[in-house]
């Protein structure tokens, strides 16, 4: 690449096209991610589908781990090209069947193959980023993918309430649709300006891997099903727990689940983060509509400010560059998380007023602003071309993995703890927030050296 375009803004050519299609699909991902948390009280209501509320979160987000380790063995073989488009046509078929859905099973089904596309499309734009961007743009282009959530901060979750009550929720997911295609055409012109060459050495297909996240999806689903087996629940949840964490050590870097130094916590601290977060902000909502007789409109709008601070956050750090340190980011993020989940438990343990709450989140977009685009900047820089898909798609499912399993762990806590449930979710979530914190110094790596290939799990033993 010329220094022209090295130096050139990310909405300057080459890049203008690239870069609104890339926002505009990581904007249409964040509408929908916003508006179904506000709707889904709702939905449960409708469909009489209590007992699968989580799973419709936690759901997608497992199945979107199998989509993230296809696409990024895919993308290190062909480039992203291939592994983007499929995975738009899929989002698109989950949207569908969400949309037409006439039972809670139907619903979490397309929530399923939502994910799958969606887990899919996260992995390959990253990769598109390291392939079309040079590394002086990434901070930039990652904080425009989180700028990207603004928009759907201010309309998404009230125009989801309003469209809810005044329509039909299933117009939140096949409203969506329309969208998605032109989005992708923007991002066209950059896929087919890519170097399609393959890589002297081709990566293998690593069908061993995509077992493995085809397991960990499975243990996903059956932690967040083992409540409703009588008697052996527990044990199903204890051993679905454990396949998780055996299933997720080959798709992660070595060291990963040990918290060793450099790549490693940076993955784990996004998992962590993603835990923390989501874990306690798809309560949120609820809680208001349940406790505070919150509309869904209102409810959502809860969501707006939490998601505005993160956009700004965000920018912000993007705007600092190297005079903001990627560990120092992680750190005061972590914090700020912790302290947001802190605010909504003992709102919600002790009855005090939902602004308490509510103001609380606010701190938790900036955590989240501060920290995720820092986290995706290290992680391209600690990673060499031939393991970009990996390492991308590594991050991704530590953050997928980290919030599906915390959704369901919720889920079976707030089962099982019927007299103050809200507050025991927030307890669970704030213990994984406390461990985030302990753990994000260590993302500083000791040397700035890219991580060789042979630091991840061998490719090749487990196609």
């Amino acid at each position: 690449m010329t220094s022209d375009t090295s130096t050139a803004g990310i909405l300057r050519r080459p890049y203008l096209l690239a870069t609104v299609g890339a926002c505009a699909l990581v904007f249409l991902s964040a509408f929908e991610s916003l508006a179904v948390t506000t709707i889904m009280p709702l939905v449960s209501r409708d469909l009489d589908g209590a007992s699968l509320y989580a799973l419709a979160f936690a759901g997608p987000l497992a199945t979107g781990v199998m989509g993230m380790v296809a696409a990024g063995n895919w993308s290190d073989r062909r480039g992203p090209a291939a592994p983007l488009y499929t995975s738009v046509a899929l989002f698109v078929a989950g949207l569908l069947i969400a949309g037409m859905a006439g039972t809670m099973e139907m619903l979490v089904l397309g929530r399923l193959v939502q994910g799958l596309g969606g887990g899919a499309m996260t992995v390959a734009l990253y990769v598109l980023v390291a392939r079309v961007y040079p590394p002086v743009l990434h901070p930039k282009i990652f904080a425009a993918f989180a700028a990207s959530w603004v928009v759907p901060s201010l309309i998404g979750p009230f125009a989801a309430g309003v469209v809810a009550q005044l329509s039909s929720w299933h117009w939140v997911f096949l409203g969506v649709v329309g969208l998605v295609v032109p989005a992708l055409l923007m991002v066209v012109p950059a896929v087919r300006g890519m170097d399609t060459r393959p890589p002297e050495e081709p990566v293998p297909w690593a069908f061993g891997r995509m077992g493995w996240a085809a397991l960990a999806a499975a243990a996903v689903l059956g932690l967040n099903l083992s409540a409703e087996v009588p008697g052996v629940g527990g044990a199903i949840a204890v051993v679905a727990l454990v396949l998780a964490l055996v299933a997720v050590r080959p798709l992660v870097p070595r060291g990963t689940l040990t918290a060793r130094r450099g790549l490693p916590s940076v993955i784990l601290v996004r998992g962590l983060a993603s835990a923390a977060f989501f874990g306690a902000e798809v309560y949120l909502p609820y809680l208001l509509t349940e406790r505070y007789a919150f509309t869904p409109t209102f409810a959502g709008l809860t969501l707006t400010g939490a998601a505005l601070v993160w956009a700004g956050a965000s920018a912000i750090q993007g705007r600092l560059g190297a005079r903001l340190a990627d560990a120092l980011a992680a750190k005061i993020g972590a914090l700020l998380v912790l302290i947001a989940i802190i605010s909504t438990l003992v709102t919600a343990a002790f009855a005090l007023p939902a602004a308490v709450a509510i103001a609380g989140w606010i701190l938790a977009g900036g955590g989240m602003g501060l920290m995720y685009p820092r986290l995706s900047v290290m992680t391209l820089a600690l990673s060499t071309e031939e393991n970009q898909g990996f390492n991308s798609a590594a991050m991704s499912i530590s953050d997928s993995l980290g919030g599906a399993l915390s959704l369901a762990a919720t889920g079976l806590v707030f089962a099982a703890l019927t007299a103050s449930p809200f507050a025991a979710v927030f307890a669970l979530t704030a213990v994984i927030a406390v461990v985030g914190v302990v753990i994000a110094p260590r993302v500083a790596a000791r040397s700035a050296a890219p991580v060789p290939r042979d630091a991840e799990p061998e490719l090749t033993r487990h196609s």
